[in-house]
């Protein structure tokens, strides 16, 4: 029988993402060096190709140095705060990007939508692996990272249960690592998936790993059996590309003060 391994987990991770309609690249192909490059250097974390054409696809009536001020909102979020910029990011996902303009002596805004959350089939959805991140002097390769629009929204880690140190609870920890040396991909994550290949869990950038939860379904409808491996699960059920908009949307709260917000956000988790 052939061994278990981590790229064994990430190439089934990945087919199963492609079976729903995901697209797939390597990352080294979009690498600076690649022969499909859309990034110009290692520290990149955006697709901004990708990103600049979703947006003109969604906002089509929005002139385009108002769509290309709103790509550089984006990419200029920059604070020290991780988790400041994080929210900062969502508020702008979620809530459209606002560009000022005058008109007849008033001020007003264009609204640029980065995703079409009405229409899922209007956005771009890719799986990337192999994808080296240069930041601080750290070269990081995180597991699989899951693009809508070409911002790197889901970001999943695996490891190996059948290795002795290598299970969730290292996958979690490799992602703490991340957040530490490429502060940057945070700025734009909204999940992060930890998984040994037979346990799966999901939780927001801040969430400690009590508070990763694992994912129930996989059709929406029923409870899966608790034999089929809970990755599975979790990819169909939570990655499907309806549900995953939805998450971002409407289930993903940064609690402010246990008075204003009370704890109920998806993950059961401060973001």
């Amino acid at each position: 029988m052939k061994p278990i391994t981590e790229n064994i987990i990430e190439e089934s991770a990945i087919e199963i993402l492609q079976s729903q309609g995901w697209e797939y690249i390597n990352g080294k192909e979009i690498s600076p060096e690649g022969l499909f490059c859309e990034r110009e250097n290692f520290s990149e974390v955006v697709l901004i190709n990708r990103l600049r054409a979703s947006i003109a696809k969604i906002n089509t009536s929005i002139p385009v140095d108002a769509q290309e001020a709103a790509i550089q909102k984006v990419l200029r979020i920059a604070s020290p705060d991780l988790l400041h910029n994080n929210e900062e990011f969502h508020r702008l996902l979620v809530e459209k990007v606002k560009v000022p303009y005058q008109e007849n002596g008033y001020e007003r805004s264009h609204e640029i939508a980065l995703i079409d959350f009405e229409n899922a089939s209007r956005n771009q959805f890719l799986v990337v692996n192999q994808f080296t991140i240069i930041e601080r002097n750290q070269h990081k390769r995180p597991g699989v990272l899951v693009f809508v629009n070409g911002l790197p929204l889901v970001l999943v880690e695996l490891k190996n249960a059948a290795s002795e140190n290598a299970d969730i609870k290292s996958a979690y920890q490799q992602i703490q690592t991340y957040k530490a040396t490429i502060p940057t991909l945070f700025t734009y994550n909204s999940i992060c998936i930890i998984s040994d290949g037979l346990e799966c869990k999901a939780g927001s950038v801040s969430a400690d790993l009590s508070r990763y939860m694992a994912w129930k379904t996989a059709d929406g409808l029923k409870e899966a059996s608790r034999f089929k491996p809970q990755l599975e699960t979790l990819l169909k059920g939570m990655l499907n590309s309806a549900t995953l908009l939805d998450i971002i949307r409407n289930f993903i709260v940064f609690e402010k003060s246990k008075k204003r917000i009370p704890r109920r956000d998806l993950f059961k988790s401060k973001r």
